[in-house]
C-alpha cells in the first residue's frame, strides 16, 4: 500500500508535452508517410530508432503510444505478436488490412475503438481534414520484440535511403550510415512465411474487433463498460483490460486495482484525487497509477466526459485469444 502524500507527477504525461519522434519506423521517408509522429508514453514500444523518447519507463505489462499524422497520410502495413489496440483521440482515420491492405478497412470516428487481430498486416492513415491523432496499446512490456513490416515496405524503405538491420535498427545512408560489418539487412518474409498471415474480410473482423463510442457510452449509465476483456464486449485476454468511464458510470467512492491501471481521456476534464494527491487530466493526457492505490476518477467540469481506462492482467500477452 503506498503512503500519503504519494507524488505521482512523474506518471502524468501531458499531451502538450508529449515529444514526437519522426524517424520511429522503417518507412519515415517513404512518400506518403514521411509526416507521421509516434509517441512513445508507457514502456519502450516498438521504435526502430534511438530517438524515441519514452516519457514513463516503469514496467506495466503493456505499453501505451499515439500517433499523430496530418490529412493523407499513412502508416505502412506491418503486423504484431502481440495485441494492438487503437482509439481515436481526433480526426478520422481509416484502417486497412491484409498483405497488400486490400483485405478489408473499417473508418473510425473519435473515441471508436479497435483491438486488431494478431498476426494480420495492417496500416491506417488519416482520412480527416485535420492533424489527427490515435492512441494505441501494446500487450507485454516489450510489445512482442518489435515489428514485423510486409516485404514491400521495407523494399520501398531501401530505395529511399532507411535500411533495417536483422537486429531492428534503423540505419539513414542519407546520413552517411551504414550497416556495422557482420550485420545483414533485415530478411524479407518467404512466401511460404506470408502463407502464415491471414488475410480476413471487413464481415469477419469488424463484428468481433470494433467497438463504436456512440453505441458503448449508451451502456455506460450505472458502471464502466467493459470494451476489452474475457467478458468485454470485444472479448479477448491480451494481457489487460479497457473500461470506458463516463460522466454517468464515473464515481466518488475510491478504488484500487492489484496491478498497473492507466487512464485516458478523450472528452471532457477528468479530476483524479487520491490520499494527499489530485490532478486534473484533459483530453490526450495519460496518467498512470500505481497499483494498490486508492484513488477516484470523476469529471471535472460539466459537459460530455468519457475516458478509456486501461487495467493490467494476469493474462501473457500473446495472440488474440477471442472466442
Amino acid at each position: 500500500m503506498l503512503m500519503k502524500n504519494t507524488d505521482l507527477s512523474g506518471r502524468i504525461v501531458r499531451y502538450g508535452e508529449l515529444q514526437p519522434c519522426r524517424t520511429a519506423f522503417i518507412d519515415a521517408h517513404t512518400p506518403g508517410s514521411d509526416q507521421k509522429e509516434n509517441f512513445t508514453i508507457i514502456g519502450g514500444g516498438v521504435s526502430e530508432s534511438p530517438d524515441q523518447h519514452v516519457h514513463i519507463d516503469i514496467p506495466h505489462g503493456f505499453n501505451i503510444g499515439a500517433a499523430g499524422q496530418p490529412p493523407k497520410c499513412r502508416n505502412s502495413l506491418h503486423s504484431h505478436r502481440t495485441a494492438e489496440v487503437f482509439f481515436v483521440l481526433s480526426g478520422r482515420w481509416r484502417f486497412f488490412w491484409g498483405l497488400h491492405g486490400t483485405a478489408g478497412e473499417v473508418v473510425l470516428e473519435e473515441g471508436d475503438i479497435f483491438n486488431i487481430p494478431t498476426g494480420i498486416f495492417r496500416g491506417f492513415e488519416n482520412v480527416g481534414t485535420d492533424y489527427g491523432m490515435i492512441m494505441a496499446i501494446l500487450g507485454g512490456d516489450d510489445a512482442g520484440g518489435g515489428v514485423i513490416w510486409a516485404p514491400q515496405v521495407i523494399q520501398e524503405a531501401d530505395a529511399h535511403g532507411l535500411v533495417l538491420s536483422e537486429e531492428g535498427k534503423l540505419y539513414d545512408t542519407k546520413k552517411g550510415e551504414s550497416l556495422p560489418e557482420g550485420v545483414g539487412k533485415m530478411p524479407l518474409l518467404t512466401e511460404e512465411e506470408l502463407k502464415a498471415f491471414p488475410e480476413p474480410s471487413a464481415a469477419e473482423v469488424i463484428p468481433d474487433f470494433v467497438a463504436r463510442y456512440w453505441d458503448i457510452a449508451a451502456m455506460a449509465h450505472e458502471a464502466p463498460v467493459k470494451v476489452i476483456g474475457e467478458t468485454g464486449l470485444l472479448r479477448d485476454r491480451p494481457g489487460f483490460e479497457v473500461d470506458l468511464v463516463t460522466r454517468d458510470s464515473a464515481t466518488e467512492t475510491p478504488e484500487q486495482f492489484d496491478r498497473p491501471t492507466v487512464l485516458m481521456p478523450f472528452r471532457g476534464h477528468w479530476r483524479v484525487t487520491w490520499d494527499g494527491g489530485s490532478t486534473v487530466l484533459a483530453p490526450g493526457d495519460t496518467m498512470s497509477v500505481p497499483e494498490e492505490l486508492d484513488h477516484a476518477v470523476v469529471p471535472a467540469m460539466s459537459g460530455e466526459s468519457a475516458l478509456y481506462r486501461v487495467i493490467g492482467t494476469q493474462d501473457p500477452a500473446g495472440p488474440t485469444r477471442a472466442d
